[in-house]
């Protein structure tokens, strides 16, 4: 890492020898630290010493070392677990190589891969999200209780997981399990009271952790007055 961050500043280019490099060593049997200095050392000596001769090295016999190395390096395990590993990861990786080779930019395709594993993950961790209910008060009052995180994927589901048609004098809404992460997660909370309070029901939420309760202070409107008034075009 230091060596990196010098490089930048003398105008080199940084790099990393974790894919090719230590394959290879480890493949020839250097496991050990002076396999890794031994490359460097060699390396140095070819680029400060050698750069001369090693500019006549013919470009087709690099080429050929290149894709033996390409060849070498590959893991061909992989291609039989795109069937089997989850769908999710194959098309992660299947989108990153074609990027890459489409577009000749490791970084771009390695964005995309990004890009795809957020969504993917955002899109699994809003599947998990589920809202229990109970009765209490010989029905005059009902508990609903929420586990799992409330975010922009998970929003809807959150909304619509509440009766707001049954008849009772006062909902608890317990989120002691949950976490709101976004402006979507609260202006959902503001929704679902603002909903029970047009059927004429009290509504309380209890349960609300430190990080969850700065985002309802800050942006959440139905603890404030006039909520009715401000929510009524939602």
């Amino acid at each position: 890492g230091v060596a990196n961050i010098t490089s930048g500043f003398i105008g080199g280019m940084a790099g990393c020898a974790m894919i090719g490099q230590s394959i290879i060593n480890i493949k020839s049997g250097g496991r050990g630290r002076l396999s890794t200095l031994s490359a460097g050392i060699f390396l140095l000596l070819m680029v400060v010493f050698l750069g001369d001769w090693v500019g006549k090295i013919p470009m087709a016999a690099l080429v050929a070392v290149m894709i033996m190395v390409s060849i070498g390096t590959f893991n061909w395990a992989s291609l039989k677990g795109l069937r089997d590993n989850p769908r999710s990861s194959s098309v992660v990786m299947v989108a990153t190589v074609a990027v890459t080779v489409a577009t000749h930019d490791l970084a771009r395709g390695v964005l995309v891969g990004v890009l795809l594993s957020g969504f993917f993950f955002a899109h699994k961790v809003g599947q998990i999200l589920r809202v229990q209910s109970k009765s209490e008060d010989d029905g005059r009052a009902r508990t609903y209780q929420v586990l799992g995180q409330v975010f922009f994927a998970s929003a809807d589901r959150f909304t619509n997981s509440f009766d707001y048609k049954e008849v009772v004098d006062k909902v608890r809404i317990d989120v002691s399990r949950a976490h709101f992460w976004d402006i979507t997660a609260v202006s959902s909370l503001d929704k679902v009271v603002l909903k029970f309070r047009r059927e004429g029901t009290e509504v309380e939420v209890v349960g609300l952790n430190e990080a969850s309760a700065t985002m309802v202070d800050k942006f959440g409107v139905h603890d404030k007055d006039g909520a009715d008034d401000m929510l009524m075009g939602h």
